[in-house]
């Protein structure tokens, strides 16, 4: 990497439009967590051509940079840590939907598209793009992709990447790869664009996808049960796929200590219970017309009593019911930071080994201080936030000590149960020293080799996901 010139940037600022150029650019230097990032010159493109010919000359003066979709980010993916000044790219202009086809049930949308705008687009001729999470109203589809974003409706759609199933991408040498297919069926060599997703910003940067969308459902449903421990969630969950096969969009786990910190943080968010249950599952269900979702949900619960599974139960009655049910879920991690976490983790193991590790965990907290643990997310596909918290009265400062600790012992345990370090928020640059000790060396080598093939200079987010000793 090189320091960037003044030259070099009146080159930049002399051959692009003044719109390209942010006034106000404080937005770009922190994440969601308050973590902060070097500065560095922001710039906002409204064409392909423009990120073409900006990368094009980084690339040849060898000048870092950083893509910049929504910012939601929380693992610094967005955030520069390098010596040098970087060219922060961001997508917010480019966001039209360039194409909407819903009897082919496809979208053309371009990176910057806010994600609520492209799921409003598939609205309008009564389709669905499924992928739903916190940050949808300020997410571009741009970073979901870079990611691979999970979030609650993995168990029924997929994550990002399975939404996807064509690109268009800029590599670091300027050159453009256009490929936003439509097709279902395409054989034609190496699958590029599934390489591309889930880079984050390392290898190129997306301009333009085409996306899955799938039909509205006729009728859903939304309900909590409580269960007595996580092994009984996954037995309700063998179930309910009896009851509704594929028709289940959610099932989420939740802990007592995240309602115990929604109602210390977030009183206004209403539960349903009066008094806290010890685990609740939330489970949302869409189906077609002529089934009803609480007649399902309803027969559900009753053979989840008969076996023992299920204890108590509330069914939304209305559309109003099913969003505060939602809200409960949704708030979550806002209680989270207002309660400030020592570690968080976002893993995955295979879904016949939660119990376990939930258990595992617990044992092995328990021995190493005194915390309050939040475990909950989107059990149906084994992804879990195992976060660890400070004990009444204390901060994190007082674990600092502690925290590097806790994490191993974490990681320890979904490496030894086959699971993933990072099941969701990637590894940006606050999980990559945690990569190259728990990834494959296989793998880690031959991401290395197509990183150095790809972008040989190294100029594309450097020091996210791989190491950069230079930068």
């Amino acid at each position: 990497m090189t320091l960037m010139s003044s030259i070099f940037e009146e080159k930049l600022r002399s051959n692009l439009s003044p719109s390209c150029f942010p006034t106000s650019s404080e937005k770009y230097f922190h994440d969601p967590r308050g973590q902060l990032g070097f500065l560095g010159l922001v710039i906002a493109p409204e064409k392909v051509d423009e990120v073409s010919f900006i990368l094009s000359n980084c690339n040849q003066e060898r000048v870092p940079v950083v893509p910049y979709g929504g910012g939601t980010g929380l693992v610094k993916g967005q955030l520069f840590s390098g010596m040098n000044r970087p060219v922060i790219i961001s997508l917010e202009r480019m966001k039209k939907i360039r194409g909407v086809y819903p009897n082919e049930n496809t979208l053309v949308a371009e990176a910057g598209a806010i994600l609520s705008d492209v799921k409003a687009a598939a609205r309008k001729v009564d389709r669905l793009f499924p992928l739903s999470i916190a940050a949808e109203g300020s997410a571009r589809i741009g970073g979901n992709l870079a990611t691979n974003a999970g979030g609650t409706n993995v168990l029924r759609y997929g994550n990002t990447r399975d939404l996807c199933l064509g690109l268009e991408v800029v590599f670091p040498d300027g050159r453009i790869l256009s490929d936003l297919s439509r097709l279902r069926k395409n054989n034609t060599g190496y699958d590029i664009k599934n390489l591309l997703i889930g880079s984050e910003g390392t290898l190129g940067i997306i301009t333009a996808a085409t996306l899955k969308l799938a039909p509205q459902p006729a009728k859903e449903g939304t309900a909590f049960f409580v269960i007595p421990s996580p092994k009984e969630a996954l037995s309700l969950l063998s179930l309910a796929r009896t009851y509704l096969g594929e028709n289940i969009s959610t099932f989420e786990l939740i802990h007592r200590q995240g309602l115990e910190f929604l109602q210390e943080k977030i009183p206004d968010v209403r539960i349903p219970f009066a008094e806290l249950p010890e685990w609740v599952v939330l489970i949302d269900i869409g189906v077609p017309r002529h089934f009803d979702p609480i007649a399902i949900l309803i027969d559900l619960y009753e053979e989840g009593q008969n076996t023992q599974i299920v204890s108590n139960g509330w069914i939304a009655q209305s559309q109003r019911e099913r969003d505060q049910f939602w809200s409960v879920r949704e708030h979550i991690p806002e209680a989270n930071r207002k309660i400030g976490a020592i570690s968080t983790h976002d893993i995955s193991v295979p879904i016949t080994m939660i119990p376990e590790f939930v258990s595992s965990a617990n044992k092995e907290m328990v021995k190493l201080g005194d915390f309050r643990v939040n475990c909950f997310g989107h059990i149906g596909d084994g992804n879990l936030h195992y976060d660890i918290f400070p004990a009444h009265g204390k901060t994190r400062e007082y674990y600092q000590d502690i925290e590097a600790c806790i994490q191993k012992v974490v990681y320890d345990l979904v490496t030894d149960m086959e699971g993933s370090i990072s099941a969701e928020h990637g590894i940006g640059r606050l999980k990559v020293k945690e990569l190259e000790c728990y990834c494959d060396s296989t793998k880690l080598a031959v991401m290395k080799q197509i990183k150095q093939t790809v972008d040989p200079n190294g100029i594309m987010n450097p020091g996210a996901v791989i190491s950069c000793e230079t930068c």
